[in-house]
């Protein structure tokens, strides 16, 4: 495994920011790590990446301990913190180079490197610019390319499609797949969408505390919500579905359209087909709907607050 974090903690005086957590990656895995503000999240990638150390606990990268051989797993990750931090009066070309020779890389292995930098991260038209004359869309490509620029086998990214808008966040994806052919990447995000559009797994944190490690798959069997996505030709009241049994929330997604969150579909799906007729509603289509990532995160994250 690239990534093994066992019962890691982190104290802030009383607070515990990490609590008891562990989990493992691999490489040519992309984890999601998703979490509320103040989970914990940044601390435990902070952790990983030996910025902090933890209160107990163990956290490996490649086999190396983040206590004992800090400088090791350091050579071994890439990162891009949640705020980019980069030297805005270099010129692209000339930052990379400098993160280059941080690295111990010289001659012709440095310009190599730099121009594939440049071309995975789509940055030629920029290379001879000022980072500081770039859009924030193009300093996160550059903030990319500087933690790639080693070739780490794993690559911890902080919000790195923070602030970004729909154009920059899909090409800063790419640049992630791309990446992600022989590295293990652990990435956070407040993006539900981005997560089942790039992850093959998904860690949950709440309050300091690990409450899912699963692939998003099974993450959706997990759910205790059900979801039936209604639609009719007008108007309904929608009071009416609330009071049918077993309703937990109807949500409406336009105008007609009603997403109705239950416990068993199987015993809702009878009880509306019977109001539907006795109401003599025009109903267009009626489909089970798998969960929502935003939905169960929502429950996860909820129920883990109610246990506490």
């Amino acid at each position: 495994m690239s990534v093994v974090v066992e019962h890691l903690s982190k104290l802030y005086g009383a607070q515990r920011a990490v609590d008891d957590i562990s989990f493992e990656a691999q490489s040519g895995q992309i984890v999601g790590f998703l979490g509320p503000n103040g989970a914990g999240k940044s601390t435990t990638m902070k952790i990983i990446c030996g910025y902090l150390t933890p209160n107990a606990g163990s956290a490996k990268v490649c086999g190396y301990d983040v206590r004992t051989h800090s400088i090791e797993v350091r050579r071994r990750i890439g990162y891009l913190p949640e705020h980019n931090p980069l030297y805005t009066d270099m010129y692209v070309k000339e930052f990379l180079r400098f993160t280059g020779h941080i690295h111990g890389i010289r001659g012709r292995t440095l310009r190599h490197r730099i121009e594939e930098m440049i071309s995975l991260c789509g940055l030629e038209r920029e290379q001879h610019k000022k980072i500081g004359a770039l859009s924030k869309g193009y300093r996160q490509r550059v903030g990319l390319a500087q933690a790639l620029m080693h070739d780490p086998p794993v690559l911890i990214l902080d919000e790195p499609t923070s602030g970004l808008d729909p154009n920059q966040i899909t090409e800063i994806r790419q640049v992630i797949k791309e990446a992600a052919t022989n590295k293990t990447i652990i990435f956070s995000t407040h993006i539900l969408q981005e997560v089942e559009m790039l992850c093959d797994r998904v860690l949950i944190i709440n309050r300091g505390r690990l409450v899912a490690d699963a692939p998003i798959a099974q993450l959706r069997r997990m759910a205790q919500q059900q979801v039936l996505r209604v639609e009719f030709g007008h108007a309904v009241e929608s009071t009416r579905l609330k009071n049918l049994p077993g309703v937990q929330t109807v949500e409406q997604e336009s105008a007609w359209v009603y997403r109705i969150s239950c416990h068993d579909s199987d015993i809702l799906r009878p009880a509306l087909l019977a109001l539907i007729q006795q109401e003599a509603w025009n109903m267009l289509s009626l489909q089970n709907e798998n969960n929502r990532l935003e939905d169960i995160f929502r429950q996860l994250t909820q129920n883990s607050k109610e246990a506490n």
